[in-house]
């Protein structure tokens, strides 16, 4: 349904005739995620996300015509994921439903009068029937395909797959949370990670037994089990612990990480490869962003992430002699690992050879040899293995995420009836920048120039910068639903009359470890304010654009930016949109770091506080709109009362949007568009003012 304009978007259509299309057109195209093959290669299923009406899809060898497999209707703000094959491809498990806050409270921004918990669901992929299965989530088949484990909660539980009772069995009883559920390949045994706070075990169950067992428990994080393909040995990563390292500050080097792996017959581990200390010394939590770290070659070594060289890459380690192979060289980094139905390979997504896309790469375990499968200038991701092809996902700079099926050389889009006819046709390529800050630190940046762009004209300009601050933007449509929706934004205003600028700045990803761990960032002395200054600085001095029309916008870390950037120079911007941000470091690290209360570290806190917008908010003269779901589990909604409560006092414009019950990556896609037509009504009436 079409919504009523605002004045100020209706001034701006009427300024620019040429223009119809709402922000919701650019959010309308279907974004797929949960990518995966069955066992075989011969199936593949994903979900498509079409204006909050959430649905799973399945397309079959060998014509692959894609068909809905669920029917959800509606904006129902309930999550859907974690689609598995079971082990004869006859089967497809998922989980649809949302997690609970720290109150025990699922996430329900529509106000259903439902249980909206995690609940299991299987397909029988014979007759396309569904069936309720349990509720739970963190799914695994067992190896005979017969049962599922999951969780509910940080326990275990089984279940046969022929059992249509409500009847809930744990598993096993055991102290911390369990995590990282991993069967042996006779589906005899099941490790795990047990987590403790501040170290964690490898605990394994055994079926025929019923016995837990914690074969080699230490001080440590032992973390990623991975089983070797006869299921003699289990290889796992023992990583020390770090007190008192606050989040979001820089860490390149720590006490050394290792491999470590099990003799199943004996029950004695060793270390076979230890990460020695400086670069590489420290495990990067969220890269790869995967949930194995250890994957075995059929003649027996592990390949494994390190970034000795500064970016995160692959190498290989053979356990019995000790000799490392880099495997992935260039500069960039593996972002993903996923394993293939053949055994003998590893499908990667990188950005190495295109820095500012993703690349996808197929790895031989066999020669280690590396073979680029992407096509050139476009963003490609989660690819899986079919047994006559590659399926994935991919996205251009004018075209969102799709699936993609290649075979026989040839690639094309599936389900390309699905995708909008009205999509807009006026979307621009960015162009790439390279900035410098005032402290001489380099970032990178990309530009939207408007359709037509005239030289000698003014241009209103926005800024735009993304969470995280763990992430990367694209010179295209992003990897990610929220930032493929930031990206539509930026097309957006440029398709209106703005210069766009995107900012990847210090702290986020793609660029090497001394990118990410700068100096001083973060709550460590925010240091990546200065990409912010650089960044309105270089707009400011462009011949095209109005220096007294600069407003930056952003989400979590960029909602902390643009409240930094307003606080701090206020000269340099009119507006600005600060959406879920942190504003008190103090406040929000204990959400991530629960050990952290700023009492018991007053130098830390100092620190913190100085590097927060709260501590220069008495400088704040530029409105303001805040939005913020006050269900968010990542920055507290208590962050945008606070700052609503000093700015007021301080006379400075605040506008508010307020989501009831809604999470911190909005779940109804109602939201987004509301959040994103709120965005430009504010810009707009902002830039109007005479």
């Amino acid at each position: 349904m079409k919504r009523l304009l605002s004045l100020s978007l209706l001034f701006l259509l009427l300024a620019h005739p040429g223009i119809s299309q709402d922000i919701n057109s650019y959010l309308a195209a279907p974004f797929p995620t949960d990518l995966i093959a069955s066992p075989d290669g011969k199936a593949i299923a994903w979900i498509f996300n079409s204006e909050g009406e959430r649905n799973i899809f399945l397309a079959e060898s060998p014509n692959f015509e894609a068909k809905k497999i669920t029917n959800f209707e509606g904006d129902e703000g309930l999550g859907l994921g974690e689609l598995a094959f079971s082990p004869d491809g006859k089967i497809l498990a998922f989980v649809r439903g949302n997690s609970r806050n720290s109150s025990g409270e699922a996430a329900n921004p529509a106000q259903l009068q439902e249980n909206t918990d995690f609940k299991i669901h299987l397909i029988d992929l014979t007759t396309l029937k569904t069936r309720y299965f349990s509720p739970g989530s963190t799914i695994t088949f067992s190896p005979d395909g017969q049962a599922l484990v999951y969780k509910i909660g940080p326990n275990v539980f089984w279940k046969s797959l022929n059992d249509s009772s409500s009847q809930q069995e744990r598993l096993f009883v055991s102290r911390g949370g369990s995590s990282q559920l991993s069967f042996s390949p006779d589906g005899e045994k099941l490790a795990f990670v047990s987590t403790r706070g501040d170290h964690s075990f490898i605990g394994i169950w055994d079926f025929e037994q019923k016995k837990l067992t914690y074969p080699e428990t230490s001080l440590d994080k032992d973390s990623y089990p991975a089983w070797s393909p006869d299921g003699k040995q289990l290889a796992y990563l023992r990583i020390p612990n770090i007190n008192n390292l606050l989040s979001f500050t820089a860490i390149k080097e720590s006490n050394p990480w290792s491999i470590r792996v099990l003799d199943m017959e004996t029950m004695k581990a060793e270390e076979v490869w230890n990460s020695g200390t400086g670069p590489g010394s420290v495990v990067v939590w969220d890269l790869p962003a995967e949930a194995d770290r250890l994957w075995w070659t059929p003649s027996g070594q592990l390949v494994f992430p390190w970034e000795k060289n500064g970016w995160m890459q692959l190498y290989a380690v053979n356990p019995t002699s000790g000799e490392v192979k880099h495997l992935t060289k260039g500069q960039g980094i593996v972002e993903k690992v996923k394993t293939s139905y053949k055994k003998d390979e590893l499908l990667l997504t990188s950005n190495i050879g295109d820095i500012e896309r993703r690349k996808i790469y197929s790895l031989d375990l066999n020669s280690f040899d590396l073979e680029d499968l992407s096509e050139k200038g476009n963003i490609n991701w989660s690819p899986v293995r079919l047994e006559k092809g590659l399926a994935y996902l991919s996205a251009t700079a004018t075209r969102p995420a799709w699936p993609y099926i290649r075979q026989n050389d040839s690639s094309e889009p599936l389900a390309e009836e699905f995708f909008p006819q009205d999509f807009p046709k006026t979307l621009v390529k960015p162009l790439g920048l390279d900035l410098q800050a005032e402290d001489g630190f380099k970032t990178r940046a990309q530009l939207f120039l408007p359709p037509n762009h005239d030289a000698t004209k003014k241009y209103p300009a926005v800024i735009f910068l993304h969470g995280g601050s763990r992430r990367q933007m694209l010179l295209g449509f992003n990897y990610s639903q929220y930032y493929s929706n930031a990206y539509a934004l930026q097309q957006y205003f440029a398709a209106n009359g703005f210069i766009a600028l995107t900012l990847n700045y210090r702290s986020g990803i793609g660029y090497g470890m001394d990118f990410r761990e700068a100096e001083n960032y973060g709550a460590g002395g925010a240091s990546e304010v200065l990409d912010l200054m650089a960044a309105a600085d270089y707009l400011a001095a462009r011949p095209d654009v109005d220096s007294s029309k600069i407003i930056p916008w952003g989400g979590s870390y960029g909602g902390f930016l643009t409240a930094h950037g307003l606080a701090q120079a206020p000269e340099k911007f009119l507006a600005g949109v600060d959406i879920h941000g942190v504003h008190n470091w103090n406040n929000d690290i204990p959400v991530f770091d629960s050990w952290y209360e700023p009492e018991k570290f007053p130098e830390m806190a100092e620190l913190a506080f100085k590097s927060s917008p709260m501590a220069y908010v008495e400088n704040w003269e530029d409105p303001v709109l805040l939005i913020h779901g006050d269900d968010d589990r990542n920055v507290l909604f208590s962050e945008s009362v606070e700052l609503a409560e000093v700015l007021r006092k301080q006379g400075v414009e605040v506008e508010q949007l307020v989501f009831p019950d809604e999470v911190h990556s909005f779940i109804l896609h109602s939201n987004w568009v509301k959040a994103y037509e709120a965005t430009i009504d504010f810009i707009m009436k902002q830039i109007q003012k005479p």
